[in-house]
């Protein structure tokens, strides 16, 4: 644009004695695109007139021309469109309204802004401004310079500088005081120049007054220097006097100081002397119980605790800077010293003893609880420790050392106490769910390794190809036999009338409460020592829970111990929490291999008991997840149902390979397959087991897993099946199927319970299409080909013409098939059909009733050809529907 500006000027106006102030590149608005540029200017010469030009790039070549041009006094109203929102459209009012539109809004406004103030300076006639910004109308010249109007010019608009208002007016003023002003120039000028010369010799006449002035006071000026010399003599003299004066009052001034700091550092002594006495003086009766204190009374022990705090106090007491070097100080912090490592060796010791004599008197109570099926109570040993529980804080704080010595002897004791509990608690559990007992129990164990395991392995691959999950209840009386059958025979006789699904379920709620009682005893246990240990030992346990992993969770030994946890530094909570629970594993570390040993003989036992195992360990270990996620019992219950899990999904993947080992006989019909059944069996458990749990989960993809594996085994069979037609064994096993999924209503197996109906139906209709074809063979035969000759392209009405179809043909046919045969061949048919189907599912009558039906249809559907291919001819078949509903019932009714 500056390019542009300077041609313009240069081409255009300074021919013209024009000045170009402002330019904006604009084109009409509503027309084609044809740009135009606006000028402001200023003539150079007097007087100054402002014009707005009009220019535009000629037609012929590249050069611009002057094409219209108005002067700004014709300028009524500049219309910007928009004061607040950047528009770059804009009005001029001269003769009519010309509307433009600029090529930015920066140009549109500097534009207007230059006319704003050409007007100012030159016309100072009313233009309106509307839709104009008040920023863009304010005043940028100030008054008195010779600026350019559009500010940026190098050279001044105007060196002819106008009179303001008020030259104006004294000037006219001065005229009126002289009649010859204006006709007179000549006399006038001459009156002002007499005047002028008045003034000046009035200025020199005050100038010349003012000099005897000036010589009265520089005499005044004299006058006063001798008077300040006279004074500063006096002060010289008085000053030399006080002098002797001022220095007796330094001294005395040094002396008052002098006393004021003596008394205040005695001060300052005493107070220190006084803190000292006060926080390092230990009373009598507390180092009396320090040294002689009664630590098995609740009394003695309180005395001891509250001497102990006592001893905290004052040896922890913040000496002032200095203290440390006095000998007395130096004295008393030795004394605490030596009485702080003498209780301490007191207490530890008492404390060891203390241990000591639990594990003896818990010991004594064990053959208490070898017969029942209970956990001995620590109640009373964690209530008499937690009397010390002060005494341990004080101890953890004052001497680590030895506080880690009791926790590695607490461990140890206790470490050994549990595990001989433990294992006669869960031995006692073993006898319970084998049914041995104690004295029996080794010679019962040894032989069940072996015939147990040979009896479920036939059990499993017997010729049946029934699905167990459980061994013979034979190995459970066996076992028991062999340990005592002089006692149990009795017993065994009872068992014996006991069909084996009842001695199965019976042994599986036995199993049940049994493991339910074993889980319900540890976790008070674990719970109650994990409770007493962050009381008695003062660790935090219930904040700033950090995830924790399956690999902290492995045996510790005291080694371990005293490095990560026992450094001598203060404990975080995070830190804290991870003792407890390492101390749990270290003192409970026989449970999880007890629990899985537990597991492993329950599954061995009757790998059904997988699914009650599953569900009380979830619900255990969901209760203890609520009550920390990261303590001892969470963790190893968590890893023990990890063990559940593996022996549940191994349950499942054993049935599913018995379903696929399973063989059929030959020579009988097959039936309801044995995994069919055992599938019901399975869900039926499962879901009394499952009601409500929290592992449903799994359970549901163990079903779908079963059951697709159920749904290819059914059509393996079915293939291989030769005494009984495939679509019979698919019919009845999956009508079982949908029977068994539509009683339990299992949510999770929807879509097969729809796929096992939807293959029942298939396989029904096909079992009765194939069958019907029998009896009506030629009939059948001879109206497939007449179906065939129609498909071909020939009329119906035309089929009675050709050789092999015509009337006598048919007649011949339908007289084959008189009432009587036809029931012959139905009561052949339903002889045929009872041998197929199995008696279990009774789906006689149902297959019998789809066998009239379709009898029915396809008899309406001859009977609709007849008319359509033989019209008029009067052939009809020589039995009616109604022959048809008594023969299908007088032979249901005789068999």
């Amino acid at each position: 644009m500056t390019a542009i500006k300077h041609a313009l000027q240069r081409d255009i106006f300074t021919p013209n004695d024009e000045r170009l102030l402002s330019i904006v590149n604009v084109c009409k608005a509503g027309k084609k695109k044809r740009n135009c540029f606006l000028c402001a200017t200023v003539t150079t010469e007097r007087p100054v007139q402002v014009n707005v030009v009009k220019v535009k790039k000629s037609d012929k070549g590249d050069f611009y021309k002057r094409q219209t041009a108005w002067a700004l006094r014709d300028l009524a109203v500049v219309d910007a469109k928009d004061a607040v929102k950047e528009n770059p459209e804009f009005d001029l009012h001269f003769d009519k309204v010309y509307k433009w539109v600029a090529s930015s809004t920066v140009e549109k406004n500097t534009f207007i802004s230059c006319i704003w103030k050409l007007n100012q300076r030159y016309l100072r006639k009313k233009i309106d401004f509307i839709n104009v910004s008040s920023q863009l109308l304010e005043e940028s010249v100030p008054s008195g310079e010779n600026q350019s109007v559009a500010g940026g010019d190098e050279e001044a608009v105007d060196e002819y500088q106008e009179l303001n208002a008020r030259e104006e007016q004294d000037i006219e003023i001065m005229m009126e005081g002289c009649e010859c002003a204006i006709s007179n120039a000549e006399a006038f000028a001459e009156k002002l120049s007499r005047e002028l010369q008045v003034l000046d010799g009035a200025n020199i006449q005050s100038i010349m007054a003012s000099e005897k002035q000036v010589n009265i006071l520089m005499k005044l000026l004299d006058e006063a220097l001798k008077e300040v010399d006279q004074i500063e003599i006096k002060l010289s003299s008085y000053e030399e006097m006080l002098q002797s004066v001022k220095e007796q009052m330094d001294q005395i001034s040094e002396s008052n100081h002098l006393i004021h700091l003596s008394y205040t550092n005695n001060v300052k002594l005493l107070s220190e002397i006084e803190y000292l006495v006060n926080h390092m003086d230990l009373a009598k009766g507390h180092i009396k119980a320090l040294q002689e204190g009664d630590l098995t009374s609740s009394r003695g022990i309180e005395a001891c605790t509250n001497a102990a705090d006592a001893l905290l106090q004052c040896m922890n007491v913040a000496l002032h800077p200095g203290h440390d070097m006095l000998h007395a100080v130096k004295q008393q912090q030795q004394r605490f010293s030596d009485l702080r490592e003498q209780f301490a060796r007191r207490l530890t010791s008492h404390l060891n003893s203390v241990f000591v004599q639990q594990g003896h008197d818990q010991s004594s109570t064990l053959a208490q609880h070898s017969v029942e099926l209970t956990l001995p109570n620590h109640h009373p040993f964690h209530r008499d420790l937690l009397r010390y529980a002060k005494l341990m804080e004080w101890l953890k704080n004052t001497d680590y050392g030895k506080y880690e010595g009791l926790t590695k002897n607490y461990m140890d004791y206790l470490s050994r106490l549990y595990e001989r509990e433990i294992k006669d608690f869960f031995e006692v559990a073993k006898i319970k769910m084998t049914g041995t007992t104690k004295e029996g129990k080794k010679f019962a164990t040894l032989p069940r390794k072996e015939s147990a395991v040979k009896q479920e392995t036939e059990s499993l691959h017997g010729s049946s190809g029934k699905l167990t999950g459980s061994t013979s209840s034979l190995n459970k009386l066996s076992v028991q036999s062999s340990g005592n059958r002089r006692s149990q025979s009795s017993s065994l006789l009872d068992m014996g009338n006991m069909s084996a699904s009842d001695l199965d379920v019976a042994d599986r709620t036995k199993f049940d409460k049994i493991f339910e009682q074993v889980l319900s005893e540890l976790e008070p246990l674990c719970l109650a020592e994990q409770d007493f240990i962050s009381k008695f030992f003062k660790l935090q346990q219930h904040q700033n829970v950090s995830g924790t992993t399956t690999n902290e969770t492995e045996e510790m030994d005291g080694g371990n111990l005293s490095r990560s946890y026992m450094s001598g530094v203060p404990q975080t909570v995070s830190s804290e929490k991870d003792m407890i629970r390492q101390m749990m594993t270290k003192i409970f570390r026989c449970i999880e291999p007890e629990l899985n040993n537990l597991i492993a003989l329950g599954d061995k036992i009757d790998s059904f008991n997988s699914l009650y195992m599953l569900v009380k360990m979830s619900h255990h270990v969901w209760t203890a997840q609520n009550v920390d996620p990261a303590s001892f019992l969470s963790t190893t219950l968590g890893n023990v149902l990890v063990t559940v899990k593996r022996n549940f999904d191994k349950c499942i993947s054993n049935q599913m390979k018995q379903m696929d080992e399973v063989k059929i006989s030959k020579k009988s019909k097959v039936g309801i397959l044995p995994f069919v059944a055992e599938f019901e069996e399975f869900a039926a458990l499962a879901e009394s087991i499952f009601k409500n749990a929290e592992r449903r989960g799994d359970l549901d993809k163990a079903y779908i897993k079963l059951i697709r594996a159920v749904f290819i085994s059914v059509e393996k069979v079915a293939n291989e099946s030769q005494k009984t037609p495939r679509d019979v064994v698919m019919m009845e096993n999956f009508h079982h199927i949908f029977a068994t999924l539509s009683r339990l209503k299992i949510s999770c197996l929807e879509a097969e319970k729809k796929e096992a109906k939807l293959k029942y139906t298939e396989h029904l209709q096909s079992y009765v299409v194939y069958s019907l074809g029998q009896p009506l063979e030629k009939l059948n035969h001879f109206f497939e080909g007449v179906e065939a000759r129609v498909a071909q392209g020939i009329r119906e009405e035309e089929v009675s013409y050709q050789l092999a179809f015509n009337k006598q043909e048919l007649r011949k046919v339908i007289k084959e098939y008189p009432g009587k045969e036809v029931k012959k061949g139905l009561d052949n048919l339903y002889k045929k059909v009872d041998k197929h189907l199995c008696e279990e599912e009774n789906l006689l009558q149902v297959v019998w009733h789809s066998m009239q039906d379709e009898f029915i249809r396809q008899y309406k559907h001859f009977e609709g050809l007849i008319a359509r291919c033989y019209p008029g001819s009067g052939i009809t078949m020589e039995f009616t529907i109604q022959d048809i509903l008594d023969y299908c019932s007088s032979i249901a009714q005789s068999h």
